[in-house]
């Protein structure tokens, strides 16, 4: 059989997106910070990558909590969350049209991702060239202020 392209993984969404009710797991529950978790469909994540303006940022856990109110859940599932956001990146390259700027899309604390198609190199450079400043912390690499330039994702 062969392997899924990431555009099939993005368009693929199973059942998704569902919410899954952890209430009969108490230690999840405190670790997740309620009791309904939603589990989004790798193309909602697309759609809010999609519009991030130029000069602009959002980061993982920023997409995790926009989509989780608007579902009405507490939270998303923090390992869909960060595969879904890969597939995306992955397939915004894989294909010739409706790119999306999957580089301005941060892990937590405007951590660069070293999952990005370009790696950390690619990903510093598209950011360096929209303007944002890169700074090197031990082995990790981060936007510099990256708080003042989140978007806010209400408004997209």
């Amino acid at each position: 059989m062969a392997r899924k392209t990431y555009n099939e993984k993005l368009h693929s969404p199973g059942d998704l997106p569902k919410i899954e009710d952890l209430s009969d797991k108490p230690e999840a529950v405190a670790r997740m910070g309620g009791a309904k978790m939603l589990i989004a469909a790798p193309i909602q994540y697309n759609e809010i990558m999609a519009r991030i303006p130029e000069g602009k940022l959002t980061t993982v856990d920023r997409i995790w909590a926009y989509l989780a109110k608007a579902a009405g859940a507490d939270t998303t599932c923090p390992l869909t969350a960060g595969i879904f956001t890969n597939i995306c990146a992955h397939a915004s390259v894989e294909r010739e049209y409706d790119k999306i700027p999957y580089w301005r899309t941060l892990k937590a604390k405007g951590e660069l991702n070293e999952k990005s198609p370009d790696g950390i190199d690619g990903q510093k450079l598209r950011l360096e060239a929209e303007g944002h400043t890169v700074v090197q912390r031990g082995t990790r690499y981060f936007v510099e202020g990256y708080e003042e330039k989140l978007a806010d994702l209400d408004s997209l």
